[in-house]
């Protein structure tokens, strides 16, 4: 789509509305962006349309159709608003630094990025999804959860303990860690405690309570960073070459004319296909980690820790209709977690305490 709207010239002569409304950068700059960023949502609008509709026909979800345009609504203009702070700065630094804009340009993405991901506990997610504290409808399993953090020697308050209602938009079941610093907690679905069994539900945690101790969303993100450093080195020179080779034809005057955002968004978006596969090994290794944490913080706590935790693993699977033993190269390029069978095959056959090893993490 995006490479439709600059070789038709739509990107440039939307660039083009926008000076013949104003001499100001800066109100050039709130009108394209915007623009661009608004057309590109419609234009993949039918295909969240056939997603949903999937998820909805396979019974993933149980959102209807207003909930879920209104979610689509939301998400479009954080977008817009977001993207248009990151044009802003970015151009603001091309014209700055014309040779190292994309270095310039990472000190300024460092604290934007890490505010981000401070606020969106707070500010972002909620807008989706409604929290609640754990301990105001399951205090047995936050009583029970505390158990865990005491042997994992990381005391997780009550207060960092949050249930997501997602049963009102999806039949699937997760939890997860997020945040960073005093936004930083674990999330349970409420679909998770109401499919899984007790032991089943402290097997999630104990896994989600591995990424909490192991810094898992503070090592992700320094790996985001370093990603993004060579990401914006090579769309840097990415963008001179492709200005080069079609700027004339797609109506871009130079890098630091407006147009030029377009290309660039096409170059970041050919670069994120192409690095999935870096992406999710590491997510896939970081994920084995909180399985082995998991399974260790679980020993002698959760009863037959290893059983529960393998049909957890089973249950998860078959509510999402994960395929259980994907090829190795779909695994390689499209699989965050470790495939299910495997988690599953793990589960019951870890076992350091039956010979005579130390666990790796709890000792």
């Amino acid at each position: 789509m995006l490479w439709l709207l600059l070789r038709l010239g739509v990107v440039a002569r939307l660039r083009d509305f926008a000076e013949r409304r104003t001499g100001s950068l800066l109100l050039q700059a709130v009108i394209f962006v915007p623009g661009l960023l608004l057309l590109l949502g419609v234009l993949r609008l039918p295909i969240g349309v056939y997603g949903h509709g999937l998820s909805l026909r396979y019974q993933q979800s149980i959102q209807g159709w207003g909930s879920w345009f209104w979610d689509w609504t939301k998400a479009e203009l954080l977008n817009v608003g977001l993207g248009l702070v990151v044009a802003l700065i970015l151009f603001a630094v091309m014209r700055w630094k014309p040779r190292t804009w994309w270095l310039y340009f990472w000190f300024a993405a460092v604290p934007l990025a890490t505010f981000l991901v401070f606020v969106t506990p707070w500010v972002i997610d909620p807008m989706f999804n409604r929290f609640e504290p754990l301990k105001d409808k399951n205090p047995a399993l936050v009583r029970s959860i505390e158990k865990l953090t005491e042997k994992a020697g990381m005391p997780i308050p009550a207060e960092r303990m949050y249930l997501m209602q997602a049963s009102a938009k999806t039949n699937q079941i997760n939890a997860y860690v997020t945040g960073i610093g005093a936004s930083k907690r674990v999330v349970i679905w409420d679909n998770t405690i109401r499919k899984l069994t007790s032991g089943e539900v402290l097997s999630v945690v104990g896994h989600e309570i591995g990424h909490y101790a192991l810094g898992h969303v503070v090592k992700g993100f320094a790996f985001f960073l370093a990603a993004l450093l060579v990401g914006l080195y090579v769309a840097y020179r990415a963008l001179q070459w492709v200005l080069g080779r079609w700027g004339a034809s797609w109506g871009i005057r130079g890098q630091q004319d407006w147009a030029a955002l377009g290309a660039l968004l096409l170059i970041v978006e050919v670069l994120g296909f192409l690095a999935e596969p870096v992406h999710n090994g590491f997510s896939r290794m970081v994920e084995h980690a909180a399985d082995v944490y998991g399974l260790e913080l679980t020993h002698g706590i959760v009863p037959d820790s290893s059983e529960e935790a393998a049909r957890a693993f089973q249950v998860m699977g078959e509510k999402d209709l994960a395929d259980p033993n994907p090829s190795a190269f779909i695994t390689f390029w499209l699989y965050s977690h470790p495939p299910i069978a495997k988690r599953v095959e793990f589960a019951h056959n870890y076992d350091p305490w039956g010979k005579g090893e130390e666990p790796k993490y709890v000792k």
